[in-house]
């Protein structure tokens, strides 16, 4: 494992992936102030308010295709020049490739929440908002985080099934607006994307209260290991080389 973590950290040097996780939560965070900004006498609630802004932005469109980016990079290279041949004859298990990739890509994903969280604080310290940072937005920050792994799962598996680049970021994108619709369906919690609209909390702030927050845990955690297993699952029986 320790190899297969090494080997992915070593792709990451000197590229541009860095930069791409900095400038999307830059974007939604210009976007969404200039939206608080522009509206300020409707939405009245301050910090909740600005972070309802950015966080639709940020939640909605620009973490999940951040998502897709980071897991089309991650693999990008073993698609190009029958790679997947030194991977398969590498002294490793398939399962530590996928696990390696899996937790540099969530690495990234924390990163970027980070960023995000900073240039929030900023944000409302320029939009000279009243009152402290809310400390409920250490638990929607690292409750979205725990959302993106199934989503990380999900798209790592397409990245690894598609050698074309944007194929999996084009069906991240479409997967995003049927998110949407499932959260607005009130059926959120039995799709990833949606769960991680429920978990960053972008569109309703109230607390998960006793069942809601089961299923949230649940529901994430059983798309992780499924989307997992069958990507592992397909590594190991899908000749990926000469696809």
């Amino acid at each position: 494992m320790r190899r297969s973590l090494s080997a992915e950290w070593l792709k990451l040097k000197n590229s541009k992936i860095i930069l791409v996780i900095a400038i999307l939560p830059i974007l939604s965070l210009i976007i969404g102030s200039a939206n608080f900004y522009m509206n300020q006498e409707v939405l009245e609630g301050g910090w909740h308010s600005l972070w309802s802004q950015v966080g639709l932005f940020y939640g909605e469109f620009f973490l999940p295709i951040l998502i897709a980016i980071c897991c089309a990079y991650i693999c990008r290279l073993e698609h190009t020049n029958q790679n997947w041949n030194l991977v398969m004859s590498a002294p490793v298990s398939i399962g530590s490739v996928y696990v390696a990739k899996f937790v540099i890509v969530s690495m990234l994903i924390l990163f970027a929440q980070l960023v995000f969280v900073g240039l929030y604080w900023i944000a409302g310290i320029i939009l000279s908002l009243q009152g402290s940072l809310p400390i409920e937005i250490i638990a929607w920050t690292l409750r979205g985080w725990f959302a993106s792994l199934s989503i990380i799962a999900f798209q790592l598996g397409l990245s690894l099934r598609f050698r074309s680049f944007a194929t999996p970021i084009g069906i991240s994108l479409c997967a995003v607006f049927f998110g949407l619709l499932m959260y607005v369906s009130h059926i959120g919690v039995l799709f990833p994307f949606s769960l991680l609209t429920i978990g960053l909390s972008v569109l309703s702030q109230d607390s998960l209260a006793g069942m809601q927050n089961i299923l949230f845990w649940g529901m994430t955690s059983l798309f992780i290991l499924l989307f997992s297993m069958l990507s592992i699952r397909q590594l190991k029986t899908k000749d990926i080389v000469s696809s």
